[in-house]
């Protein structure tokens, strides 16, 4: 086991920690710097930065790769790669392809059980615990030591009974070797408990891609969430600001949208002498 992996897996062991997702190599370098233990990548971010969609197959492969392998190299942080459905549908050749992740030094990757698919949203059942298990095994035998999370898409694509669906799938995922369990979509406190008792006593990420009344660092933390994610919105964020000031000047002509940017020096004196790791 690596030593990134293992910092990485000792932050799952006890109380709750926020993970915030960067999305290229000067996003993580300021997340870092503001004393978070751990980065995560996000799929969205960084599709959008190349100017393409959200969805399984829009980034490739071996570019979500070098993606990821940038990232680990602005942070000596651990970094949570956010490796999408494995980039396969058959359990071996997703397997192969999380052990390529691995090796570009991240603590950790999640796996997800959407097919992008509009017909057939999920996996079914059975191949999705297939496929964690096929991973699991793959990142053992190959001894990276990575923390595996799987998720399970339910509501974001709007499966009938989401709860339901989300609370079957991760305590099979659970059993079949993951190491911490995702379901990103689900925003209610009884629902979150739930699932953090079902997959019980392995940890559980929950996304907070918007706010959420009452529901807190410190109240996620109270129901037993072990990790808290951000997913795209430091991303979308960012997007608003840039979208708004740049669409007043073009069609106000105005540049008051400008008011309030980060100072030039602020940001130079971030990335002056920078090195990687």
């Amino acid at each position: 086991m690596n030593n990134t992996a293992a910092s990485f897996r000792s932050l799952h062991a006890a109380g709750c920690f926020v993970m915030p997702n960067a999305w290229d190599p000067g996003s993580t370098r300021f997340l870092a710097g503001l004393g978070f233990k751990a980065i995560a990548t996000t799929s969205a971010g960084f599709a959008f930065s190349r100017a393409l969609p959200d969805t399984v197959r829009a980034v490739g492969r071996d570019l979500m790769l070098s993606h990821i392998a940038d990232i680990v190299k602005a942070t000596g942080l651990p970094v949570n790669a956010d490796f999408q459905s494995g980039y396969a549908r058959d359990p071996g050749a997703a397997a192969e392809n999380a052990v390529m992740c691995a090796g570009c030094g991240v603590g950790g990757l999640s796996i997800e059980d959407a097919t992008g698919d509009a017909a057939e949203p999920l996996y079914p059942r059975a191949v999705a615990v297939e496929r964690i298990r096929a991973v699991r095994k793959a990142l053992d035998d190959a001894g990276s030591g990575v923390v595996l999370t799987a998720r399970c898409e339910a509501w974001l694509v709007g499966a009938e009974n989401p709860s339901r669906v989300a609370i079957d799938r991760l305590s099979a995922f659970a059993e079949a070797g993951a190491d911490c369990l995702f379901a990103p979509g689900v925003r209610d406190a009884d629902t979150i408990a739930a699932i953090v008792r079902a997959v019980a006593p392995k940890p559980v990420n929950v996304l907070v891609s918007a706010p959420i009344p009452g529901l807190t660092v410190r109240r996620l933390a109270d129901i037993g969430v072990r990790r808290i994610s951000v997913g795209s919105a430091l991303a979308r964020v960012a997007w608003r600001a840039f979208t708004d000031a740049a669409r007043q000047i073009a069609e106000t002509g105005t540049f008051d949208g400008l008011d309030g940017a980060m100072p030039f020096p602020d940001l130079n004196r971030l990335f002056t002498g920078s090195s990687s790791g």
